[in-house]
């Protein structure tokens, strides 16, 4: 009996042992996260699905504090706002950071390019981008986790915009970038302003129409309700949202954490081209029943587009890296046959 006791003592004190050690290996991340979509649109509710996935997935090892609506900084400084450390992790797009390197404009939103969101990821996972990207990040002291892109965008105007001819003298909002220099050929006049600011502009009539999201995303911020006319099918801009961290933080962060973050990011990146498509289609039909005016753009309008952008990219690429991701772009657009 007393062996029996003493091998019980043992046996407990091990799995005490054991238990202490697994508490004092267990290994936390905690990140700040900026994102420029609100809670209530679409891409703010994928961005807490992502959330999600990534907390559970991680056991609760890893927490994220998410910032929506660019509430702790504007959108193009959420960035800086991460590479210094005032947030962690950034969760908006390269093409805010056009003013730092135009580099960022060729993977923040490429113009005239892709025809669709998988193509666009394709580059990234398996045309060489995240390499040619990641080179870019890292001289700003920060790592490209990954992409979600949910496909073309469709504008917002409280004029027609029945092709190419109703362009002229058209006011909208614009990101800044290269899209202003396209535009600005095909007639119209861009005005870069902050994502937030777009509703009180239009409400204002500061502009006659925006760039700003998807056809659902753009029902979401309400835009419709103030514009009348739209475009859809869109072509014209297929922004990648990024996820972009601290890379000392990232660096410091354990490597199933830094795993599951990134297939997360791939989670992401295929619920919202998927759900986007799915919800696009439904805002069309919502809209057309509530009086709001889709074009359609004709094939020859949509080529005087894609002309205009792809005369824009070289003109835009005055930098080592800008020209690398063009190059790069241009090599993988061949191979898909959409540049001859």
């Amino acid at each position: 009996m007393k062996i029996l006791k003493k091998a019980a003592s043992v046996a407990a004190i091990a799995a005490l042992a054991a238990s202490t050690a697994l508490t004092a290996t267990a290994e936390t991340t905690k990140l700040r996260i900026q994102t420029h979509f609100s809670p209530e649109q679409l891409s703010g509710k994928l961005a807490a699905e992502f959330i999600d996935n990534v907390q559970t997935m991680s056991g609760g090892e890893i927490e994220i504090e998410m910032f929506y609506s660019s509430s702790v900084v504007k959108s193009v400084e959420t960035f800086d706002a991460a590479a210094t450390g005032i947030l962690d992790c950034d969760m908006t797009g390269g093409g805010y950071q056009t003013g730092k390197n135009p580099a960022f404009q060729f993977v923040g939103d490429i113009m005239g390019g892709y025809d669709t969101p998988y193509q666009q990821l394709s580059w990234l996972y398996y045309g060489g981008g995240l390499e040619a990207a990641q080179a870019l990040y890292n001289k700003y002291d920060m790592q490209l986790i990954g992409w979600w892109v949910p496909g073309q965008e469709s504008l917002s105007s409280t004029t027609p915009i029945r092709g190419v001819a109703d362009l002229k003298d058209w006011k909208f909002r614009s990101p800044p970038g290269m899209e202003t220099k396209i535009f600005e050929k095909l007639g119209a006049k861009p005005i870069v302003m902050d994502f937030t600011e777009i509703f009180t502009a239009l409400e204002t009539g500061i502009i006659d129409g925006a760039d700003a999201s998807g056809l659902a995303n753009n029902v979401g911020l309400g835009l419709y309700d103030l514009a009348e006319h739209t475009n859809y099918p869109g072509f014209h801009s297929m922004p990648s949202d990024h996820l972009a961290c601290n890379k000392a933080v990232w660096d410091a962060m354990p490597e199933k954490h830094k795993r599951i973050m990134s297939v997360a990011m791939e989670s992401l990146a295929l619920r919202d081209a998927l759900l986007n498509e799915v919800k696009n289609t439904e805002a069309a039909a919502a809209l057309r029943a509530k009086g709001v005016n889709l074009y359609n753009w004709s094939a020859e309008d949509r080529q005087t587009f894609r002309n205009a952008a792809q005369a824009s990219w070289p003109e835009f690429a005055t930098t080592p890296e800008a020209k690398a991701l063009v190059a790069s772009h241009v090599a993988y657009l061949k191979q898909l046959g959409l540049v001859e």
